[in-house]
C-alpha cells in the first residue's frame, strides 16, 4: 500500500530525583508500511459520533522498539495522534493496529 514515516510515543517512568519516579512519553521516529488503511464511524452517546480506525502499520523495529513494545501508547500520523491498540512481534518487524484518537499525554 504506502510507506509511513512518523514519532511513535513510548510511555516511560523517569527518576526525578532519589526514590521519586515520573511517567512521562518519549518520542522516536520509524518507517515502515501501511499495511491496512480503513476507517468505521459509530454513533455513540454523545453529540459527536465517534471514529475509529483499524488500520494497521508495520514498522522496521530497532532493539529499543522490540525491548519496549509493551510501552508504545500512540502513534503520529495524518495530523494526529493515534492510539494503538495491539502490537504483534513478527522479528524484525513490529505490526501495530491502531484504535481511535489519542487524546493521553504526547512528548
Amino acid at each position: 500500500m504506502g510507506k509511513f514515516y512518523g514519532p511513535i510515543g513510548y510511555g516511560v517512568t523517569t527518576e526525578t530525583s532519589p526514590g521519586v519516579w515520573t511517567p512521562s512519553v518519549e518520542e522516536k521516529m520509524y518507517a515502515g508500511d501501511i499495511l491496512q488503511n480503513n476507517r468505521r464511524i459509530s454513533q455513540g452517546e454523545s453529540t459527536n459520533d465517534n471514529l475509529d480506525v483499524s488500520n494497521r502499520l508495520s514498522i522496521l523495529a530497532d532493539p529499543y522498539a522490540l525491548n519496549h513494545f509493551h510501552t508504545i501508547k500512540y502513534v503520529k500520523w495524518l495530523g494526529a495522534a493515534w492510539k494503538i491498540t495491539t502490537v504483534d512481534v513478527q522479528y524484525p518487524r513490529l505490526i501495530l493496529t491502531i484504535g481511535g484518537v489519542y487524546n493521553g499525554e504526547t512528548a
